[in-house]
């Protein structure tokens, strides 16, 4: 089960339950998977709805890692998620904002 207060997500892909989290190490990797663009940046597009599918796909991989998946983003291009797109863009938007929220906030 995810741990929302450990800022945990749950994604099913494939079939198969994954829990998903950005540590630090997966924040480093997300950023520099970013190149020019910043972190801040990124939450400014969830919260303005104007996130793109590459920034929707580097989360879920940062995730993915930061939970222990040794795996790629080539490894999730054919891979079906349950829900499917909205319900990786919703992943996406929680891992964000679980990474970011204050202990004890909403």
């Amino acid at each position: 089960m995810a741990n929302p207060w450990a800022g945990e997500v749950a994604l099913v892909i494939d079939g198969k339950r994954h829990v998903l989290k950005l540590t630090l190490g997966a924040l480093a990797e997300l950023e520099a998977g970013l190149e020019a663009d910043t972190l801040v940046a990124l939450v400014e597009r969830f919260e303005t709805s104007a996130f793109s599918t590459r920034d929707v796909l580097a989360l879920i991989v940062a995730g993915l890692r930061g939970g222990g998946w040794d795996g790629s983003a080539a490894d999730l291009l054919a891979a079906e998620i349950e829900g499917g797109p909205l319900a990786g863009a919703r992943a996406a938007a929680e891992l964000l904002a679980r990474a970011f929220a204050m202990p004890g906030a909403a």
